[in-house]
This record gives C-alpha cells, structure tokens and sequence, in this order.
C-alpha cells in the first residue's frame, strides 16, 4: 500500500527543478502512507512528474520500486494498493516472451497495460488500485481507480497544471494553487457527513469515481470514462435472480467465492491480521482466515467503557472459538478524545462519521504487531445487513399505523429515550445499542410518504442543508434520479444499490482508508472482491432478509464455523459516544467552535440554526450526529485558514 502523486505541465512554464522540487513536496506529505522508500520520475521535456511513498507488502526488495519504467522505456507507472491476480497475468505475459525482473504485482500491471493496453488490464485485475501511467511516446497519462473506490485518487488543473494524488494534502503541496470552498459541497456534507464524489471541498477539485479511468492527452482536457459500473451489474443481477432458485446451489458458491477472496488477501511478505469486532461479517473473515492458515491468526479489537457501543466481549468470545491470537485495547474517553484534533489532518476535508475514531484506535492497535489486517467491511451493503433494508420491506406496513403523527411523537418523547437507556442498561445483548437513536429514525420513517422520501430521510443527517449554508445549493446526485425506480423496482435493491455506489466508497471506505494509512497499515476487505459483489446481486431477497433476520446468506455459511449463540445480538454499529461526549470533555471544544462571533464573521452558516441545536442538545436532545457534521467542517476550516471561502 502506498500513496501516488503527478504533475502533468503542458504549458512547460514549470522548470525541471520546479517539477522536482514541488512532487517531493506532494510525495513527503504522504509519508504516513509509504514510509519505507521514496521515488521520484520527472521529465523536463514532458512537462511531467510522477512520485510515489512505498509502504512494502511484496517483493520487498529494490525489484519493487516506484515509480517503475516498463522493459520497453515506454511507460512509467506509480500505483497504489494490491493485485490478487497478478500471477495469473504474469503467466500470461510470460507467453509473449516477458521475463520478470521481480515478484511485484505494478511489474505485472505495468507490463499487461504495455501488451494489451489500459482498458483490457483494467478487466482482469482482481483487487484495490489507484494508478497512473505515463505513455512517454504518446504523450497521454492514464488514471484509475478500483470498482468500489477502496482506494482514492484526486485529480484537479491547479494554477493551469495537472495535478493528482491519493489524498487532497498532495495537490494542496503545489505552490500555484490557492483552494476556493465550494459551498454547494459544503451543503452536500450537512446532509450526509461526507462530500459525495466526484465533488470535494475545493472548487475544480474531483475525486476519481470507483470504476472509472482519466485519459489526459497534453494539450487537451481530461476525458473520464468508466470501465466497471455497478448499475449494470446490478440490472444484469437481477435477470439472473430469476434462473437461480436452488438455495444450496446458490450458498456453497457463496461459500467458494468467499473462502478464495479471503485466501488470496492473505498472501503478503509481512505479518498479517483481522480487525475483529464479533459480529457476522469480521467473524465471518476470521474464520475463513483460521481455516487457510498455518499459523494461528491474530485478531485485535478496541473496547470502550460505555457499554452501549463496546463490541470487545463479543469480539473476545469469538476469537477464543476460534483459537485466534487476540488482542484488545480498552480507550477511556482521554484516548479518543486526543484524536478529536487531529481528524483535519488525516481526512483534508470535512467527514463525520463518527465511526471514524474507533477505526483510528484499533488501526494503531494493530500496526503494533501486523502490517496487513483483513477487514470486514462490505458485507451490510451486499447482503442488507442494515436496519433500513428491513424497514423497506416493512414500510408500507409501517404506513397504515393509526395516528402515525401521535405515534412518531411518542418515538421521540424523552420517556422513550429512557425507557431505552434503561433497558441497553439492563439487557445489552437483547437491547439495540443507541435504540433511541434509531427509533427517532424510524419516526422520521413512518410519518413519510413515497419510498424515495424514505431513504432519503433515513440517510440525512440534516434535512434541509440549503438553509443551513448559507449562499449554497445542494448538489443533487443519482439519490434524485427518477428513472431508478423503474430500473430497479424493489425498494430494498435500491437502497442497497445506492448505498454501494455512494456510502460505501464515500464513507465506509474512506474512513478505513485514512485510519489505517495513517499508520501505515494496509486494510483489505475480501467481501469487496468484485466477484463477490456481482455474485451477490444473484441472490434472491429472501437469502439476505429471511424472518427479519439480516445477511441470512452469510450467517449459514458463518454458523458452520461459528455458533449462532456467539453472534446473534442486536446490531450495534462501530461509533463512538458523541452525545455523552459533547455534553462533557467535548463541550469547550465545540463551544469554540461555534462561537457566535466565528460563525457570524465565517458567513457559512446559519448562525441561529447552529446555535438552536447546540442548545437543544444540552438541554438533553440527543442531536450530536448534526452537530457533529458543523464541528467536523468547523476543525477542518480552523486548520485550513487560507481556504477562500
């Protein structure tokens, strides 16, 4: 795993020294990412320069390094991230008379995109990438990025030069850019705690979409194409949903597909792990991992004090099952609380899923003993492992409740929240944990009308963003688009669809990115093999949802490795206490942060809205997902002060 950058100047107005200087600039800024070598490519007469940070998994030797020049002089190449299918493609390359001069998977992808072309490589890499090639004959750089997004690229003309990396702090590293906000962006954030691709924070800022290559011929403009699109591998799905009805058929694929996408994530030249927190989908991982290993496998998670979001006695009577090598790291509030601060420098721009700290904590638990750790990530998403995919089935149910404005006040009432507190306290395996927040969820739910209002409520931390930010209009994406109804007519595979394409990359990818390059530790998530996610569109509703039991399918195959009673409990979710948090050790920091007199002379926000629920809030309304999203946004100005606003 590594971080990339590149400067494209076909202007020439930038020297060779100019060009060197500035991409060990944006190289020395993704340290963190690539700690083990440094390397730089830079061609005066090209107007190019490529860098890369190396964080070394395979082929640890110099036969490994980047940025690497094909056999031919060619092409040059930096990349990001691994390549399970790189042996297969060698062997195949070796036909054409290719000798390797290492074992690395860029060798492969470098030389495969030589014989057959960007395009045709891109198909049959099995993995998560970001890359970019630089054709010195043809003057043309390539850019891409993996189906799901696990991997991020940016890309932006900065002061007339293009420029790309694989965090926003490389393109903030070139000296001729001065960053505009975009406040369209900013009231996108307000409504779902990150910045939907391809937009970001900054004006002409894009991120890469997962799926999609960037062609750049010099002289011309960038020309974005996708190469793998989920919709039609959903549309394609669902056709064959119809032929497939033989349920044990169906799971002992499942099985297969799951056994070798964990098998091949474990080949590395370096300690490996698992983020285990004790539910379906890390138990699931672990235990396909213990069962293709020679050694014992260690597993670390992170527990906290408040009993509603700590996971760490499932974790721990999981891995004892199992025979795993456990680790786990109680943090009191002073560990979390350290990492408040810092969250601008390791995000670039403003993201507030709170998750996001407890993901910090165990990747630095981890990269104590391991330098790769699998995770679980993804299984939610391709197996409706979410409340809301039951509540779709249920829904129109929901809407024949009498009285349902009485009803949904009653959900909301602070007798409700502590009859839930009370029970969480007395029964945590049978209560969900924040079941009140949930529940305030599902008022919002039942007193709508129309599925897309539905998901579009369940999902929005803010309602109304354009009244909140002041001078903005939100940005509507593929959430607003009319025609998906008709595509893909089960309310279900349509949250699920638009989950995948927009919360899985956006947020849940991203959070796991950050947290765990931050200290250098690589995170692979084998339920986002590609094979996978297209396989799972052939399952029939009922292999995922069955008796309101979520992720069916993947608890058969987990029950013949783990027993039920270790992992049947609510669905708990891996946040962090920010209600508590901000009525406490966190509340002079976010008094500062929404100071009346900031805020008024910011000119972003509605100074009144703000404050209305800062106050409600510590007058005992759990509000800290939305006031968590301001003081996401508020940190991120603070330590970017010479953003234009």
């Amino acid at each position: 795993m590594c971080g990339i950058a590149g400067l494209i100047d076909d202007t020439h107005k930038l020297s060779s020294a100019t060009l060197a200087h500035t991409i060990d600039k944006m190289t020395d800024v993704l340290s963190h990412r690539g700690p083990d070598s440094r390397g730089t490519w830079v061609s005066a007469e090209q107007g190019a320069a490529l860098g890369h940070r190396r964080l070394a998994i395979r082929d640890l030797s110099a036969a490994g390094h980047q940025p690497m020049v094909s056999a031919s002089g060619r092409y040059v190449i930096v990349y990001n991230g691994e390549v399970y299918s790189h042996k297969e493609i060698a062997e195949d390359l070796m036909k054409y008379g290719y000798s390797f001069r290492g074992n690395s998977d860029t060798e492969v992808i470098l030389e495969a995109c030589a014989v057959w072309g960007v395009e045709k490589t891109l198909d049959r890499l099995v993995g998560m990438f970001a890359f970019a090639l630089f054709d010195k004959q043809d003057r043309v750089l390539w850019c891409a990025r993996d189906r799901l997004g696990i991997k991020p690229l940016y890309w932006g003309m900065l002061d007339g030069v293009f420029a790309f990396g694989s965090e926003l702090k490389a393109l903030r590293a070139y000296h001729g850019w001065h960053p505009t906000l975009d406040r369209d962006s900013v009231a996108s954030f307000m409504r779902f705690n990150y910045i939907p691709a391809p937009r970001t924070i900054y004006k002409g800022v894009h991120k890469l979409e997962p799926g999609y290559y960037l062609q750049l011929h010099l002289g011309e403009d960038p020309v974005v194409r996708p190469f793998w699109q989920a919709q039609n591998v959903v549309l394609q799905g669902l056709q064959d949903r119809k032929k497939c009805c033989d349920e044990k058929a169906l799971l002992e694929e499942l099985e297969s597909l799951l056994k070798e996408a964990v098998k091949c994530r474990m080949v590395a030249d370096v300690p490996i792990g698992a983020f285990l927190s004790g539910g379906i989908d890390s138990s699931l991982v672990t235990a396909l991992m213990v069962e293709q290993s020679d050694v014992p496998v260690r597993t670390f998670s992170i527990g906290f004090s408040d009993q509603e979001y700590n996971e760490a006695p499932y974790a721990a009577a999981v891995a004892q099952h199992l025979g795993t090598h456990h680790t786990e790291l109680y943090a009191d509030d002073k560990d979390a609380l350290l990492l408040v601060e810092e969250l601008p420098q390791w995000y670039d721009e403003p993201f507030a899923d709170s998750s996001q700290i407890p993901t910090m904590l165990v990747s630095a638990l981890t990269r104590k003993h391991v330098t790769v750790a699998l995770s679980g990530d993804g299984g939610d998403e391709l197996f409706a492992g979410y409340n809301r995919y039951r509540w779709a089935q249920q829904c129109h149910a929901l809407s024949k409740i009498p009285c349902t404005a009485l009803f949904a006040k009653m959900l909301r009432s602070n007798i409700c929240a502590k009859v839930c507190q009370m029970g969480a306290y007395l029964f945590p395996r049978y209560v969900p944990s924040q079941l009140g927040h949930k529940l305030c969820t599902l008022a919002a739910v039942i007193e709508l009308s129309g599925e897309e209002s539905i998901y579009t409520s369940i999902i929005s931390h803010w309602k109304h963003p354009n009244s909140l930010v002041l001078n903005a209009s939100e940005l509507h994406n593929v959430l607003w688009d009319a025609s998906l109804k008709q595509k893909i007519p089960d309310f279900c595979d349509r949250m699920q669809f638009l989950d995948l394409i927009t919360y899985l990359p956006d947020d849940i990818l991203t959070k796991v990115d950050r947290s765990s390059m931050r200290v250098a530790l690589e995170a692979r998530v084998p339920l986002l093999d590609h094979r996978i996610v297209e396989f799972s569109w052939r399952l029939p509703q009922r292999m995922k949802i069955r008796h309101g039991i979520t992720k069916w399918a993947l608890c058969e195959v987990l029950y013949k490795r783990v027993p039920r009673s270790l992992i049947e409990r609510p669905k708990m979710g891996f946040a962090a206490p920010i209600h508590t948090w901000l009525r406490g050790p966190l509340r002079a920091w976010a008094e500062d942060l929404i100071d009346e007199e900031l805020l008024r002379g910011q000119g972003v926000f509605d100074l009144h809205a703000v404050r209305a629920l800062w106050h409600k809030h510590l007058e005992g309304t759990n509000e800290g997902y939305c006031l968590w999203d301001i003081l996401a946004f508020q940190s991120w100005l603070r330590a970017n002060p010479e953003v234009s606003l």
